[in-house]
C-alpha cells in the first residue's frame, strides 16, 4: 500500500498525533497539579501483537516502554474474544510491565473485523494510591506493599461508564480519591480519542491497508536504526556507575555495570553484573531499564529516527532478573530513577570510550520530591528539579536540565498554581554558580529552589548523586554536589539525607531544592579565557571560581 511516499509519510504522521491528541485530552481533563500544569501525560498507540506503532511527542520512553511490556499481560489475564467494544483495561503492576504504585497504564481495545487489532493506551502518575507517604513516594519502602495499591489487569470501565467496583477500590486507597477518579476519567477519554482517529484511519486506508502500511512503518524505523547503528565503531565497551545509597543502609554504595556490543549493524547492552535487588526503593522494574538503556544509546543515533518497535528490533538489551535493573516481587521499584539513572550513566560512559569525539561527563540528575498534609483534607505537591548535564565534545553542558528521559523541565509546575492550590510560597528559583563542574568545557549548573510553609506539612525526598558527585573526563572536574535542607524560623539550616519519609516541617519553615552540577570535560587549565569571561559576566561562575578554578585573574 506505501509505495507512494507522501502517502506512506501522511499515515506515519496521522498515528503520531491520534496519540498527540489523547495526550492533550487527558492533560486538560486530569484533576492533579502535577499534569494540568507539568503536562506530565503519555499516550501511545500499539497492535494486538504488542508492539508500540506510534507515541504522542510528550511521551516518555520510560512510560511507551511500559505500555509496551505492559499489554502481553492483560492480554495473558483477560482474552481479546472476550473484550468488547467501549471496555477499558488498567493496570500498575511494575513486576508484569508497569513502573509504580501511582502509574496508571489505561488501553482500549479498537476493533477490527469483530476482534481486537489494536490498542490506544495513555498514562500519567495519578495523585495518591496509597503507600508510606502522599503522591507515591516511598524512599524507605522495603517492599512493594509499602508503596501503595497494586493492581492486576483489570477492567476498569466498559461503553457503560466505570466500573463500580474497581471505582471503590480506588478510591479507598487514595488520600485525594477525588483527584484520582478525575485523573482516571482522563485517562479514559484520552484513549477514546485515539480510538476515534484510529477507527477514523482504518475508514480511509482500509483495515488491511493500515496494517501494511504499519509494516511498512516498522521496517522502515528498523532500516534506519541499523544505518545509524552501522556508522558506530564496532567493538565491546565496558563501564559502570555507582549509586549513593539506598536510604536504608546509608554507607551501603550499589553498583549498575554494564557492556555494550556494537555489531555492524546491531546493538547488544548486557546489564550482567549488576548488583542484585535489594530491600529498599533503589530497584526498577524491567521496563524502566529498557527505556534507560534505549535512551542512552538513541543519544548517539540520529535523533530523527521515529520511537517504535522498529527501532527496538536493533538494540538487544538484557537485564538479569532478580538485579537492580530487573526486580522481583516482594523488592520495591517505586525508587526506578536511581538505578535506572546509573544504568544511563553506565552506557554513557562506555560509548564516549567508544567514541571519545562524541564523549561526554556525568550529569546531576532530577531529584524527586513531595510536600503534602499532615492530615486531612489532603494536598499535595508532587514535583522534582534538574541538575546539570555533563560537559560534552565542543560544548558546556546546559543547566538545571538534567540528563532525562522521562520528563523535560516543562513538567516543574509554575510557581503560580503551585501557590494557589497549596499553603506554601516559592521564594526564589535560581542557578547555582560555580555548581558545574570546572573543564575545558563547562558541566551545566544545578539549580536552588526554596518553599516556604504557611502550614504544617510532611516532606519525603528521593535524591541521589547528592553524596558521589558526577565525575568529569578526561581531566574535567566533577560537578558540585546538591542537597536537601531545612530552613528554621531563626535562619539555622540543616542537610536532611538524600532519602526521607515525612518529615514534619512547621509552618514558617522553609525547604530546600539544591541539584547537582554536571562534570566537566578537559583541563579547567585550556578553557579559553573569552568563555570564562563571559560566565563571570552571566553569573554562571564566580570571580572567586573564576581565580580558582580557571587561573582568572
Amino acid at each position: 500500500m506505501t509505495t507512494d511516499p507522501l502517502t506512506a509519510e501522511v499515515l506515519r504522521n496521522a498515528l503520531v498525533v491520534a496519540a498527540e491528541e489523547a495526550s492533550i485530552v487527558v492533560v486538560r481533563s486530569a484533576y492533579s497539579t502535577f499534569i494540568v500544569e507539568g503536562s506530565d501525560a503519555s499516550a501511545a498507540v500499539l497492535d494486538a501483537r504488542g508492539r508500540l506503532i506510534a507515541q504522542s511527542m510528550a511521551t516518555t520512553l520510560m512510560n511507551s516502554m511500559a505500555l509496551k511490556l505492559a499489554l502481553p499481560e492483560l492480554l495473558k489475564d483477560i482474552a481479546p474474544d472476550t473484550m468488547r467494544p467501549g471496555d477499558v483495561y488498567a493496570l500498575n503492576d511494575a513486576y508484569r510491565g508497569g513502573v509504580h504504585t501511582n502509574d496508571l497504564l489505561v488501553y482500549r481495545p479498537v476493533f477490527v473485523r469483530d476482534a481486537p487489532a489494536y490498542f490506544t493506551a495513555t498514562m500519567i502518575h495519578v495523585s495518591d494510591l496509597g503507600g508510606l507517604s502522599a503522591g507515591g513516594m516511598a524512599p524507605l519502602a522495603t517492599d512493594i506493599f509499602l508503596e501503595g495499591l497494586r493492581l492486576p489487569p483489570v477492567r476498569l470501565a466498559t461503553a457503560g461508564g466505570l466500573e463500580p467496583a474497581v471505582e471503590a477500590i480506588l478510591k479507598a486507597n487514595s488520600r485525594t480519591p477525588d483527584k484520582v477518579m478525575g485523573d482516571v476519567r482522563a485517562l479514559v477519554a484520552g484513549t477514546a480519542v485515539a480510538a476515534a482517529r484510529l477507527e477514523s484511519l482504518i475508514a480511509e486506508y482500509g483495515a488491511d491497508g493500515l496494517a501494511s502500511g504499519i509494516d511498512d512503518y516498522l521496517d522502515h524505523t528498523e532500516d534506519r536504526t541499523r544505518a545509524a547503528l552501522a556508522e558506530l565503531p564496532e567493538g565491546r565497551f565496558e563501564a559502570a556507575y555507582p549509586i549513593d545509597d539506598d536510604g536504608i543502609d546509608q554507607e551501603r554504595r550499589h553498583h549498575v555495570r554494564v557492556a555494550v556490543t556494537l555489531g555492524r549493524r546491531t546493538a547488544a547492552l548486557d546489564f550482567a553484573g549488576t548488583d542484585p535487588q535489594v530491600p529498599a526503593a533503589i530497584n526498577a522494574s524491567a521496563s524502566q531499564s529498557l527505556a534507560a538503556a534505549v535512551f542512552a544509546i538513541r543519544c548517539f543515533l540520529d535523533p530523527t529516527i521515529p520511537m517504535n518497535d522498529g527501532c527496538l528490533r536493533a538494540i538487544d538489551v538484557h537485564l538479569p532478573e532478580g538485579s537492580l535493573l530487573n526486580a522481583r516481587s516482594p523488592h520495591p521499584c517505586g525508587g526506578r530513577y536511581v538505578p535506572i539513572y546509573a544504568a544511563m550513566e553506565a552506557v554513557f560512559q562506555a560509548l564516549s570510550d567508544a567514541l571519545p569525539e562524541r564523549a561526554i561527563a556525568a550529569s546531576g540528575i532530577l531529584q524527586p520530591f513531595s510536600i503534602a498534609a499532615v492530615g486531612a483534607p489532603y494536598w499535595i505537591h508532587l514535583s522534582y528539579d534538574f541538575g546539570g548535564v555533563g560537559a560534552r565534545r565542543g560544548l558546556d553542558g546546559p543547566d538545571a536540565t538534567g540528563v532525562h528521559f522521562g520528563v523535560g523541565r516543562n513538567s516543574v509546575p509554575q510557581v503560580e498554581p503551585v501557590e494557589s492550590r497549596c499553603p506554601l510560597i516559592v521564594e526564589s528559583i535560581e542557578t547555582i554558580p560555580d555548581s558545574g563542574g570546572p573543564g575545558r568545557y563547562r558541566g551545566g549548573l544545578g539549580s536552588r529552589t526554596v518553599y516556604r510553609f504557611l502550614a504544617d506539612c510532611h516532606v519525603t525526598t528521593r535524591g541521589d548523586r547528592l553524596r558521589l558527585a558526577p565525575p568529569g573526563r578526561e581531566g574535567g572536574q566533577p560537578g558540585r554536589l546538591g542537597g536537601f535542607y531545612r530552613r528554621r524560623v531563626d535562619g539555622t539550616v540543616e542537610r536532611l539525607a538524600s532519602k526521607v519519609n515525612n518529615v514534619l516541617f512547621a509552618a514558617g519553615e522553609a525547604f530546600i531544592v539544591e541539584t547537582t552540577g554536571g562534570g566537566g570535560l578537559g583541563p579547567a587549565s585550556e578553557r579559553d579565557q573569552g568563555a570564562v569571561g563571559a560566565d563571570l559576566d552571566a553569573g554562571r561562575v564566580s570571580a572567586r571560581g573564576a581565580a580558582q578554578d580557571y587561573g582568572a585573574g
